[in-house]
């Protein structure tokens, strides 16, 4: 079988290797299992994709990745200026435009349409130049804002907007406020979306996308894109991250849970379900005819 020059090693076995491309398989690749196991698997790939000279943006819940890969870091934490002002964004150039902004705000703060569209005239009209000004607002879309608006919000909006270089690195791990999580994700998701030649690694994707506006960053990171290539790390094979479309890698040595993947990939019963060892994997994925089932050993030591 030929492979792209996208293609990279993901197991061995009995001297063949077995190869996830993301041009044949998919563009979006999900590796379930435990302990550092994705991690360490979207960290190889990575390195893989460095060589073809890819930009990496990884969003890291668990502060493992190493940070000299990257040639930014954003560390986003409880009490912590980010800069990431979506309105303050989008007048840098940093997001697509103002209704982008405005409809990130609409998601954040649960606005209904009319709401969201005043909010975007308002914006234009320059009256409000910021989520703070929004926040403030005596219009009625300030109303709902100061709803949910805490002081963490506050915090969190305030400061310069980062840059953002070819190679990114978020750092969830010193934020313990989901919330906050959430909207930093779904901002920064919105800010990379249309890269390309980029790996885009999140792990753990079930933690980042268990709030409203972290799984509205969803499908801006997993829509199909030439030159862009997305890997999810889970420790939880949960329901959202399952039905996501694309291949995927089992790790888990957990017979119950590996019978829950089957079942969501559509593996029938027999010879093509495999108890899945510690140092292991099943790589699952789809033709346009068929289900294949490839299992071999991870091919890195550790």
């Amino acid at each position: 079988m030929k492979y792209s020059k996208l293609a990279v090693k993901i197991l061995e076995y009995e001297g063949k290797e077995i190869f996830y491309d993301p041009v044949y398989h998919g563009r979006t690749l999900k590796i379930l299992g435990i302990d550092d196991d994705p991690t360490r698997v979207i960290d190889y790939i990575g390195d893989q994709f460095l060589e073809k000279e890819y930009g990496l943006i990884f969003f890291d819940t668990r502060g493992k990745y190493p940070k000299e890969k990257f040639d930014t870091v954003i560390e986003i934490g409880d009490n912590k200026p980010t800069g990431l002002d979506p309105i303050k964004m989008a007048k840098k150039g940093l997001l697509k435009d103002f209704y982008s902004a405005a409809t990130i705000i609409q998601t954040i703060y649960g606005l209904d349409r009319s709401l969201t569209d005043k909010l975007y005239a308002d914006i234009l009209g320059g009256k409000i130049k910021s989520v703070a000004d929004a926040a403030k607002s005596k219009e009625h879309y300030g109303e709902v804002i100061r709803e949910v608006y805490t002081p963490l919000d506050e915090v969190f909006f305030k400061g310069k907007p980062p840059e953002f270089s070819k190679s990114i690195l978020v750092d969830f791990s010193n934020a313990h406020n989901i919330t906050l999580v959430g909207i930093a994700f779904l901002i920064l998701a919105a800010a990379v979306k249309d890269r390309r030649s980029t790996l885009i690694g999140i792990d753990d994707a079930a933690v980042l996308f268990y709030t409203t506006p972290g799984s509205a960053a969803i499908p801006l990171l997993t829509q199909p894109m030439r030159g862009r290539v997305t890997v999810l790390g889970s420790r939880y094979a949960v329901e959202n991250i399952l039905k996501i479309l694309g291949p995927t890698l089992v790790l888990y040595n957990d017979p119950d849970v590996q019978s829950i993947i089957y079942e969501a990939n559509a593996v029938p019963q027999g010879d093509m379900r495999k108890h899945v060892l510690k140092g292991e994997g099943a790589f699952v994925w789809r033709t346009t005819q068929t289900l294949e089932v490839e299992f071999g050993k991870l091919p890195f030591e550790g």
